[in-house]
């Protein structure tokens, strides 16, 4: 069983005179995980470059520069133009930009914004060396490593160091420095792969200006990741953790008042005496478990188990309370996921102090290419 003090839990519950399933913030907590974040990184001497697809709105990532962030980061380039249209100027791209329609779009946000992309490739960064001298814009490129979690990135520091190497001669382009996403729970191993390729790098004349690291499960540790005589990481890149969810209470990055995100479901059928359904299913949770067996907490029944998600239904196991919710009663759950569950809603109701406040739109909704 969960423990699952929550001050916020009766007020705003009560009020709720909406529709469900919607997806509910609140901007009290949100606020305090943002300064909770910058400040710690100001403490270490780490800049922040949040990653905005967690929010995918304007309203929080200009908030997030006006608490000290250098820019932000997208993982994709719709993401990328939706903030740069709304004046935001200093935007990293961490993810491969291929194919010539792609690198069209990035030539047009390089003359509105200065940009910088991620590569784990020569092709990739030739491609864009090439149309940059061509569109007569200047990018810089940081070279991905994968330090351990086995997504995109140069498999050895020697790699990485002949990469950046290569993208120092090519036109049109300056070579950044080095990025990754580490493995959380690796930091030592995160910090000894990059000190090398540090290493490598000035062996061969070439200085990497900014180290850059993300996630949030590893945030608060950030200040471990001291590269030898190199320093600490330049900046961190995370995402989940001015929402939080039930991922990161589980790697204890905060409890459950930390988590700012929810999801209000209403029951709609009890078919038998244990099993309630609730008008959320995988368009408005994602099918994303985290590791998890089930789907979310409900903070009303922390014995029950979302166990099943079919499109718009959510399949209740309550054979375990011993009280059970009723038809029309509304449940308040923290998602495995809240970059997951954010995508999949054009907008958040916003609380303070307990009471319903406003909305703020997820304007980079569906942006994934």
């Amino acid at each position: 069983m969960h423990n699952l003090k929550d001050s916020h839990l009766e007020s705003y519950v009560a009020k709720f005179n909406g529709e469900t399933p919607s997806l509910v913030l609140d901007v009290d907590v949100v606020e305090k995980n943002l300064i909770r974040a910058q400040a710690y990184m100001a403490s270490h001497g780490i800049q922040m470059r949040p990653h905005i697809k967690t929010h995918k709105s304007i309203i929080f990532a200009k908030r997030q520069i006006e608490l000290g962030a250098v820019g932000i980061t997208c993982q994709k380039l719709g993401e990328a133009e939706v903030m740069a249209d709304a004046g935001i100027s200093d935007i990293l791209v961490s993810f491969p930009i291929v194919g010539s329609l792609k690198i069209a779009r990035l030539m047009a946000l390089a003359r509105r914004a200065y940009m910088s992309v991620a590569v784990d490739s020569e092709e990739v960064a030739a491609a864009i060396s090439k149309a940059a001298h061509e569109h007569k814009v200047d990018l810089s490129l940081l070279v991905e490593c994968d330090t351990g979690g086995e997504r995109c990135g140069v498999q050895s520091p020697d790699a990485a160091a002949q990469l950046a190497l290569k993208i120092t001669k090519m036109p049109s382009v300056l070579f950044k420095g080095i990025m990754t996403y580490p493995p959380k729970g690796q930091v030592q191993n995160t910090a000894a792969f990059l000190s090398q390729a540090i290493s490598a790098m000035r062996a061969l004349g070439v200085e990497p200006k900014v180290i850059s690291v993300g996630g949030t499960p590893d945030m608060y540790r950030a200040h471990e990741l001291r590269l030898t005589e190199q320093g600490v990481i330049h900046e961190h890149r995370p995402g989940t953790y001015l929402f939080s969810d039930r991922y990161m209470v589980h790697h204890n990055v905060g409890g459950i008042n930390e988590c700012a995100l929810r999801i209000l479901a209403t029951v709609v059928s009890r078919p038998t005496s244990n099993r309630a359904m609730i008008d959320a299913g995988s368009k408005t949770f994602s099918s994303d478990l985290m590791g998890f067996s089930d789907y979310g907490i409900i903070l009303e029944y922390p014995d029950a188990r979302i166990e099943k998600l079919s499109e718009e239904h959510g399949h209740v196991d309550v054979s375990a309370c011993n009280k059970k919710p009723i038809i029309g009663e509304i449940l308040t759950i923290i998602p495995n996921h809240a970059c997951a569950v954010t995508n999949l809603s054009d907008r958040f109701l916003t609380t303070s102090s307990g009471n319903f406040s406003n909305s703020i739109n997820v304007d980079a909704r569906g942006k994934v290419t």
